[in-house]
């Protein structure tokens, strides 16, 4: 690992010293206008520098996440400054996701074939849920993670700030799609906690006992134990689905006193 990786696997991994945040420290997504070689991506698509921050790449196969391989984080904040081509434009943020995606870089699913319109057929669907079923490429991450949401368009349950079919959100704050909007997300043990442009939009509590129940092969499985110190992923969705990044940075939520 590079200093500042240590650094800053040490800094979120502190707790319990002092309610102090300590400084932003970034993870550089760009890097002499290519992406840092610290982001490895999982499954088809993935991401390309564009204006400076690193844009969604999407591939009708299959969708892919892009994980930041030096260093799993703790008790912390991370701040995603993120832009949508498009209010509708789906992509998420991941949390906590197990030592296992290491495993998965580079691993593509068996792609699917869309028709006109970019509608699956009933072989397709099956095929992709065959992939959800066996936690390959990103699906690994939305079984063996969390799903920050990243949809502005979304319903409670999955738009912007939702924890992905597990927690709803707020409404979000008035902007316009072409501004950029900033995501805090706190992790703290069990608890996740988000906000978008200054305003909390959702509470999560792994360990509650009244989770809502899984719906769809495409949500997560509930039953999985995440960890609490864990890699960070973006996703990149399907065809369509635009998003760029220009900022990820961490803090630990508490300092060290002497």
């Amino acid at each position: 690992m590079r200093v500042l990786e240590i650094g800053l696997l040490m800094a979120c991994a502190a707790a319990g010293q002092s309610s102090t945040p300590a400084e932003w420290r970034a993870l550089p997504l760009v890097v002499d206008g290519k992406l840092d070689a610290a982001w490895k991506h999982v499954g088809w698509g993935g991401f390309v520098v564009d204006q400076g921050a690193a844009r969604t790449q999407l591939d009708a196969r299959g969708m892919g996440l892009l994980v930041y391989t030096q260093a799993k984080f703790g008790d912390c904040q991370i701040r995603v400054v993120y832009r949508s081509e498009k209010p509708e434009s789906n992509s998420g943020v991941y949390v906590r996701i197990d030592d296992g995606i290491l495993s998965r870089i580079g691993e593509k699913t068996h792609g699917v074939q869309r028709e006109a319109g970019g509608q699956l057929s009933p072989e397709m669907v099956n095929r992709m849920k065959e992939a959800s079923e066996k936690q390959l490429g990103a699906w690994y991450a939305v079984h063996h993670g969390f799903e920050v949401q990243i949809n502005d368009a979304g319903d409670s349950w999955h738009r912007t700030g939702a924890i992905y079919s597990l927690a709803e959100a707020a409404a979000l704050p008035a902007k316009p799609t072409a501004e950029w909007r900033t995501m805090i997300i706190t992790l703290d043990g069990e608890r996740i906690t988000v906000g978008i442009d200054g305003k909390d939009v959702s509470k999560f509590d792994a360990t509650a006992s009244n989770l809502p129940p899984r719906k769809s092969w495409s949500e997560p499985i509930r039953e999985i134990k995440r960890p609490t110190h864990g890699y960070i992923g973006l996703q990149n969705h399907d065809p369509g689905d635009v998003v760029w990044f220009k900022e990820v940075a961490v803090r630990s939520l508490r300092t060290k006193t002497q």
